[in-house]
């Protein structure tokens, strides 16, 4: 039986192929869960099955957004801390994450995912690291969020073992032992994950941090991630304090440090890497390794702002991330867009920084390229999964802007008419139709306000 087939037609179009192909009128048309044909003009009038028909005049269409980093339990402790550094912010608010539980966590993922999903996020990313004693199964909860949005997902299971009594920054009551952790990890593979090409739900292995870890958790788990054939996530080089952690305490920089335990490679992807030299970035070229760019959460927490220029000249993946909410309070992954743009211009490199096309390139097949599926999503392409947007663009906030590309990245957030994820409707006219936007946000503030209470001296 043929799919049936949905056209999209008379919107601009940004494919973010190869050759930055873009159409000022052009047309799509999904078959299934997959892009059949993209081009300039309007579609073949003679196409058989066509169960829906969208005239986008006033729209640009893009490939759905990638969120390669977040933690979305911090959904519940947002507008907590706002004005500490990294490690400040870290230990004001672990004896608060660590009496975390499932109800806690899944609302927390459902008001995450909605709010990104909302956004035109098509793929979201969660790295979650806090598992207390007795916390209910927290990797169900959020997978079952994500299945309920209808978004795909990339679960990075993460882990520590370090507490303050071995000199790493969480409370001893908010780590796993390391057989614990490594176990739960190997899990979480077994159960979730799927390799296939239209994956829903794909897990990585990912302890937390060279501060919360230790060496043979990271040692360990690149040997599970690799004998399980999935990705390798963590964070890097966030703050100049991280540097000196690492330098006191292996006598090492951080990249040096993770090379040193197996983690660089083609299959490795790291958070935030703001404060790397010239060495660091040759290091992440030659082997392939993908950076998830925060660039809200870098300026909340003051951790200073990362080399992307370079690190896209020496030929580095690099996507964008949301990083947590309690870091980065709207928790949407099309402002990055902006703030990318706008945080590296104040950087060496100033106006020559990014180019508009460069932050939509890191927020779509950028991020596609760190999760290691850039065949699958983040260009509009033939055969590719139909992951897709409709920006609406005809409105008084973009009216004077006559590139629809600079009008997305530069201008107010631009409302979703339609987003797909494999050919179906997760976002209409600007509301989720997976779920139900109010009843999230009521659950949200309810385990919000149980956590606080629970966390109160």
């Amino acid at each position: 039986m043929a799919p049936s087939r949905t056209v999209i037609e008379n919107c601009a179009i940004a494919t973010v192929d190869a050759h930055d192909t873009e159409h000022p009128s052009g047309h799509l048309v999904v078959a299934g869960d997959r892009i059949e044909s993209v081009g300039a003009g309007p579609a073949p009038a003679d196409l058989a099955d066509v169960v829906r028909r969208i005239d986008a005049t006033g729209h640009l269409a893009t490939p759905g957004l990638v969120n390669t980093h977040h933690h979305f339990y911090q959904w519940l402790t947002r507008g907590l801390a706002t004005d500490h550094n990294l490690f400040d912010w870290l230990v004001a608010l672990y004896p608060t994450w660590a009496r975390i539980d499932e109800p806690m966590v899944r609302a927390a993922a459902q008001g995450s995912l909605a709010m990104m999903a909302r956004g035109g996020v098509t793929t979201a990313m969660d790295h979650h690291y806090v598992y207390p004693k007795g916390c209910g199964d927290l990797t169900g909860a959020i997978v079952g969020a994500a299945r309920e949005t209808g978004v795909r997902l990339t679960l990075a299971r993460g882990s520590m073992d370090r507490g303050q009594s071995a000199g790493g920054l969480p409370p001893d009551f908010a780590v796993e032992a390391l057989d614990d952790a490594l176990a739960a990890t190997e899990e979480a593979v077994d159960t979730h994950h799927d390799a296939s090409f239209a994956a829903m739900t794909q897990i990585a292995v990912a302890p937390c941090s060279p501060f919360s870890v230790s060496t043979e958790l990271l040692r360990q788990g690149a040997e599970l991630a690799r004998r399980k054939g999935v990705r390798l996530h963590t964070h890097g080089s966030e703050t100049v304090e991280e540097e000196q952690f690492c330098k006191e305490r292996f006598g090492l920089g951080p990249t040096d440090y993770l090379a040193s335990t197996g983690w660089l490679g083609d299959d490795v992807w790291m958070a935030h890497c703001v404060h790397m030299d010239d060495a660091d970035i040759t290091a992440f070229a030659r082997t392939g390794t993908g950076v998830a760019h925060c660039p809200s959460s870098n300026a909340r927490l003051a951790a200073g702002i990362a080399r992307v220029p370079d690190l896209l000249a020496a030929g580095v993946p690099v996507g964008l991330g949301v990083d947590g909410t309690a870091s980065n309070e709207s928790g949407e992954l099309h402002t990055e867009l902006r703030n990318a743009l706008l945080v590296n211009r104040l950087g060496a490199h100033r106006q020559a920084a990014l180019t508009a096309r460069q932050a939509l390139r890191l927020g779509t097949y950028g991020g596609a390229q760190v999760l290691g599926r850039h065949t699958q999503i983040g260009s509009l392409e033939v055969g590719k999964l139909a992951d897709l947007v409709l920006w609406r663009l005809d409105t008084l906030a973009h009216s004077t802007i006559a590139d629809p590309v600079a009008a997305l990245v530069l201008g107010a957030p631009a409302p979703v008419t339609l987003s797909l994820v494999g050919g179906t409707a997760v976002v209409e006219d600007g509301r989720l139709t997976t779920v139900d936007e109010d009843a999230v946000a009521r659950t949200a503030r309810a385990e919000a306000r149980r956590l606080a209470e629970l966390a109160r001296p």
